[in-house]
């Protein structure tokens, strides 16, 4: 017995042992090159990298529901019949989101000492809306319209809350535009990791995607416990709004060469933000304001130009995401297939939004009207180039192209809300960008539904929205960046 259990218990084990720290090697090789990359620069410190790995886990997720409802809404059906399926699913889905996007930003607003409880509920709902729509997601049946509803909302919510998580884990020396780009970064790779695994769990079952982004929410609903605790604290933080309109300089007094007057803090564009005798905050011209902002009445004419051009630039993503879709079903590029062809177009943009996030990071903000100005009249030439010269090359140029400008045209955006608007309301400004750029992509995403499935007249209906963009934000940035900005910041 003795000799048995040597053998049983010993060399065998032993071996046994060995063989899985082989196979465990390259899976913990994986680990540690990724936690090195995600903690790099103080962000391990900051608590930047745990936030950078959830953002991961949830791209990972949400591209797993996507390839579910791809392959049922879309690819599972004749053309003309998923034209009316994913007009049905904009109808039911994104119709209303744009109604309750306005309320998201103002909701969570009223949550700052519950953020990872809110990215946590984010990741859990979705979680079990994956498994209701799994039942769903073969027959395609209507129940499966409301959850995916759910699922967005869940989605834009957890956006929302992440952009306003961001400044509060920000390590000294990396600019927030950096910051940012190092959690798209996270999230793209994550998503170019979980396409391919989707699609292989599409060949099992069509609901096995759904089953893979259960486990995958699960595990994030975890790690958003694991995030620092200061994600919830809301000190110094107020709530902005996004209105035009410079304040009147008569009503407050000009702090001296940038630096905090003797009564107050230091206040938007270099104005003073005095404290009255109760605690609250009024403006030079004593009114005091307690249910607003305190002396905020507008984001600055950058921030607002800013947010015009991003506009465009996102209608174009949504119109592009939809029309090509369909037409390259119709009218796949020269001699390949349908799905090869859309493959071909979905590389090229996710690649030139991971070119774009990449060099946003390089640039560290430097003139970030400029840069936002460049890429919207850049993408303007390359869709009326395209509508002209309609062909397979241009149709994977204009992808690219897209891909880079929104990438480039979101880290300049955010580097100008960093730069102009005050600490205590920037967190809020992100969320109502975050819900503005949205609703902008549901816009295109609709245009493209509607639009006969012409190539030329495609891109001259995205050239006139560009162009639109244009007209009415390049001027106003390129004035703004010979301006400079009041208070000029660190990027």
């Amino acid at each position: 017995m003795g000799a048995i259990r040597s053998v049983e218990g010993g060399p065998l084990r032993r071996t046994a042992r060995g063989a899985g720290r082989v196979l465990r090697a390259p899976f913990k090789a994986a680990a540690r090159g990724v936690r090195r990359a995600t903690h790099a620069h103080g962000a391990g410190e900051s608590g930047l990298g745990k936030l950078i790995e959830l953002h991961a886990v949830n791209s990972a997720g949400d591209m797993l529901i996507t390839v579910a409802l791809a392959s049922t809404v879309f690819f599972s059906v004749p053309t003309d019949q998923a034209r009316g399926r994913v007009a049905l699913y904009l109808a039911i889905t994104m119709a209303p989101f744009t109604l309750l996007a306005p309320v998201i930003g103002p909701l969570l607003d009223r949550l700052p000492h519950g953020r990872r409880a809110a990215m946590a509920g984010a990741m859990l709902t979705r979680a079990l809306l994956a498994l209701t729509m799994s039942g769903a997601v073969a027959t395609g049946g209507l129940e499966l319209y409301p959850a995916a509803l759910g699922v967005l909302v869940a989605s834009k919510a957890y956006g929302v809350v992440r952009s306003a998580v961001v400044p509060r884990l920000l390590p000294p020396r990396i600019s927030l535009v950096k910051a940012n780009s190092r959690v798209t970064l996270g999230g793209l790779l994550a998503t170019g990791v979980a396409a391919p695994l989707g699609a292989g769990l599409h060949k099992i079952g069509p609901e096995f995607p759904l089953y893979g982004a259960f486990v995958v929410f699960i595990l994030g609903t975890v790690l958003s416990f694991s995030l620092p605790h200061k994600v919830d604290s809301a000190k110094g933080e107020a709530r902005a709004r996004l209105v035009s309109g410079e304040p009147s300089s008569h009503r407050r007094t000009p702090a001296l060469a940038g630096k905090p007057g003797r009564r107050g803090g230091k206040g938007w564009n270099g104005w003073i933000i005095r404290k009255d005798r109760k605690g609250g905050k009024k403006n030079g011209a004593g009114k005091t304001g307690k249910n607003r902002p305190p002396g905020l009445r507008t984001v600055g004419s950058s921030v607002l130009h800013a947010l015009q051009a991003n506009s465009a630039l996102r209608m174009l993503s949504g119109f592009l995401t939809f029309f090509l879709a369909f037409l390259l079903r119709v009218h796949p590029l020269g001699g390949l297939s349908p799905a090869f062809s859309l493959g071909v177009v979905a590389v090229a943009a996710g690649a030139g939004n991971a070119l774009g996030t990449a060099i946003g990071a390089l640039l560290r903000s430097r003139g970030p009207e400029k840069t936002i100005a460049l890429v919207l009249t850049v993408s303007l030439g390359t869709a009326v180039v395209t509508a002209v010269f309609y062909g397979p090359f241009f149709v994977v140029v204009v992808a690219a192209v897209a891909g880079i400008s929104q990438a480039l045209g979101k880290q300049s955006l955010d580097s100008l809300i960093q730069r102009d608007v005050p600490e205590a309301v920037r967190t809020s400004a992100f969320a109502r960008s975050e819900t503005l750029l949205q609703m902008s992509w549901v816009v295109g995403g609709a245009i493209g539904i509607l639009l006969p499935l012409n190539g030329t007249l495609g891109m001259a209906v995205a050239s006139a929205v560009l162009a639109l963009g244009v007209a009415t934000a390049v001027r106003g940035l390129l004035t703004a960046a010979r301006r400079g900005s009041p208070h000029p910041r660190v990027a």
